[in-house]
């Protein structure tokens, strides 16, 4: 970043990046938490990981207070301009992400109380990659690498292809034995909130692009998890309730 006459915005402008690192890194260890709490059948930790939700939120609040205030004090043009209003957006994403996590915690404590099932193992897997991605995004953030950000954005086709994986997988269960119904359900809801957390990481890649070039990226999002249609009868027909 450019240095500027006053040391004191440039200052305030590398606060303001530090804590959405700071927000980002929160973010991914509420992620990986959570699923522990999946995998341990842990619901103590569950409790644990809804309740540091509040440490993302007042992050999040803290971004908001800095970027006003660069906003209001320095009347901010061009790449300063673009670099204030990305993080606005990129805590927001964060925020949302972190939200995600703690909704998989609240899964994780009725899950826990069920009997084991074999589609727990995809869902670890799925929250590797999430992760990773985030991971590169937030590094992407740091390096102002666009070209990083691409690529990130680029690999939420394998999020999407893994919820949609499981998604059969569940079904299939569920249509042979209806007792496994409701575990299958949290499954569901775990795996739905990793892919809108890649959908989350795809915005903050987009924002990176933008800040870097002042344009937003004009290539076709990545779809796949949230618009896809099963054709039930490739299952059968569902057995009857013992």
């Amino acid at each position: 970043m450019a240095q500027h006459i006053v040391k004191s915005y440039d200052d305030e402008l590398q606060n303001l990046n530090r804590t959405i690192v700071e927000m980002g890194g929160k973010a991914e260890a509420q992620i990986e938490a959570a699923i522990q709490c999946v995998v341990k059948r842990d619901p103590d930790h569950a409790v644990e990981v809804i309740r540091d939700d509040d440490k993302v939120d007042q992050l999040n609040y803290e971004v908001d207070t800095q970027a006003t205030r660069l906003l209001a004090l320095r009347q901010p043009m061009a790449l300063d301009l673009r670099t204030i209003v990305a993080a606005l957006k990129i805590s927001a994403d964060l925020e949302r992400i972190a939200d995600y996590a703690a909704n998989i915690a609240k899964r994780a404590i009725p899950l826990s109380q069920a009997a084991p099932m074999r589609p727990v193992h995809t869902v670890p897997r799925m929250s590797r990659l999430v992760q990773r991605m985030l991971k590169d995004v937030l590094d992407a953030y740091v390096e102002r690498d666009a070209a990083k950000a691409i690529r990130v954005w680029h690999a939420d086709e394998e999020v999407d292809e893994m919820y949609v994986s499981l998604f059969r997988e569940l079904l299939t269960y569920m249509m042979e034995d209806p007792r496994r119904i409701t575990p299958c359900t949290h499954l569901l809801f775990i795996a739905k909130n990793l892919e809108r957390i890649g959908d989350h990481i795809t915005n903050v890649s987009e924002t990176i692009y933008f800040v870097v070039h002042g344009t937003r990226l004009r290539e076709d999002r990545p779809r796949g998890g949230g618009d896809f249609e099963v054709d039930l009868s490739d299952f059968g027909s569902p057995p009857k309730a013992r």
